[in-house]
């Protein structure tokens, strides 16, 4: 069974920074593509950052500049660095995981990121 853990998220004053981690277990990431996505209450799910299994990156428009999506297929892990952050991004952030030619199926259980004076 594949299980994503997500940790890293907290509360952060505007300008600040935080790195969010990924760890997964049950199945080897070399072939996935990782994404992060985030919910802001009210609002829908969307996805803020993606790397494909070769390593090419993708981000949305608001974040790009000051997000930065890595992984580390040794470890089985992937990061979401975020700097520079702004109220608008306080949301649930949530990492997810697509097996080779398939859509995201396995989702971590989020963790929280506050940004706020």
């Amino acid at each position: 069974q594949v299980q994503l853990v997500e940790s890293g998220g907290g509360v952060v004053q505007p300008g600040g920074s935080l790195r969010l981690s990924c760890v997964v277990s049950g199945s080897i990431i070399n072939l996935y593509t990782m994404g992060w996505y985030r919910q802001a209450p009210g609002k829908q799910r969307e996805l803020v950052a993606a790397i494909t299994s070769g390593g090419s990156k993708n981000y949305t428009d608001s974040i790009k500049g000051r997000f930065t999506i890595s992984r580390d297929n040794a470890k089985n892990t992937v990061y979401l660095q975020m700097n520079s952050l702004k109220p608008e991004d306080t949301a649930v952030y949530y990492c997810a995981a697509a097996p080779p030619n398939g859509e995201y199926r396995y989702w971590g259980q989020g963790t929280q990121v506050t940004v706020s004076s």
